[in-house]
């Protein structure tokens, strides 16, 4: 279905889940290049911008959480952006269905609503999706401090979980925006020029959806780094307290070695065993047993090994 809004000179058309007659009225009625209609079909395409004459085409990706909010998956925008139109393209509602809702209300509350140009449009609607993506970003990082919060709980499952998962967001926040940084700079360079024909008056806005970028990307290889390091701690204490329990089990064993000896021995059949025949035998070896065991105790504690 295609939603049209008139603002100032400029017509924002935003299509969710679009069907092919929809494809076919963008086809007939802009005249857009047929590879474009055939990317707009498709999913997950990798980020780029197409330029031609009278159009840009740009597709981009964002991440957004599934229904869970426990997983980042990816977003997918197309852009077709002309001199005094936008056509944004979302297969389900996002940050872009939330603008087009917010500017439809604002016009129909009476606000009056203007756009020097189509760039002004193009650069809220990026700006919209970064401001999302921060937003996602700093509850990731909400993630990253809780795990640190839980790290010397007896919680070692859990933890385990979170690490992954939250190691699985970064990554995939870093795939998505990598590739875009050399895209938005494009803009900022002046080799995408846009409409406008003050191209100064643009690199300000430019610069600042990059500056979004930018930080993005920062606070994305920070939160790596950051549970990287609490991986490398989790597992560390891991793997002492795994080498504090076989100490101690090997401590044990040790003192109930020279023990087991000594029970084998008299639990063998022969005739004569020493102090076997006498009345405190029983007691006697129960007794040196004991000493032997104490005596291990102590040793273990005078080099400090317990």
């Amino acid at each position: 279905m295609i939603n049209s809004l008139k603002i100032g000179d400029l017509t924002w058309r935003h299509l969710n889940n679009p069907t092919e007659e929809d494809f076919e009225f963008l086809k007939d009625r802009f005249h857009f290049h047929p590879l474009d209609i055939e990317d707009c079909k498709s999913v997950n395409q990798r980020p780029k911008i197409d330029i031609y004459d009278d159009y840009y085409f740009l597709i981009l990706h964002f991440p957004n959480f599934d229904r869970q909010n426990k997983f980042v998956k990816i977003k997918e925008v197309k852009i077709f952006w002309g001199k005094d139109y936008i056509i944004s393209i979302e297969k389900n509602p996002w940050g872009v269905s939330q603008l087009f809702d917010e500017y439809e209300e604002r016009i129909q509350n009476g606000e009056e609503m203007n756009f020097r140009n189509s760039d002004i449009l193009l650069y809220r609607i990026l700006e919209k999706l970064m401001t999302e993506s921060v937003y996602l970003l700093r509850k990731v990082g909400l993630d990253v401090e809780l795990i640190n919060r839980e790290l010397l709980q007896e919680k070692q499952v859990k933890i385990i979980e979170r690490i992954s998962v939250t190691r699985k967001n970064l990554i995939l926040i870093n795939t998505i925006f990598k590739p875009q940084l050399r895209l938005f700079h494009l803009f900022e360079t002046g080799k995408v020029r846009g409409f406008t024909d003050d191209v100064e008056y643009m690199e300000d806005y430019w610069g600042n959806i990059l500056d979004y970028l930018q930080k993005v990307w920062d606070m994305t290889e920070d939160y790596e780094e950051l549970i990287e390091g609490l991986s490398m701690t989790f597992d560390s204490m891991q793997t002492n307290k795994t080498n504090e329990t076989m100490k101690i089990l090997t401590l044990v064993s040790t003192i109930i070695l020279p023990l087991t000896f000594i029970t084998g021995i008299y639990g063998m059949n022969f005739t004569y065993l020493p102090f076997a025949d006498q009345p405190w035998g029983f007691w006697g070896i129960l007794g040196l047993m004991v000493v032997v065991a104490v005596g291990f105790y102590i040793y273990f504690r005078h080099k400090k090994m317990m």
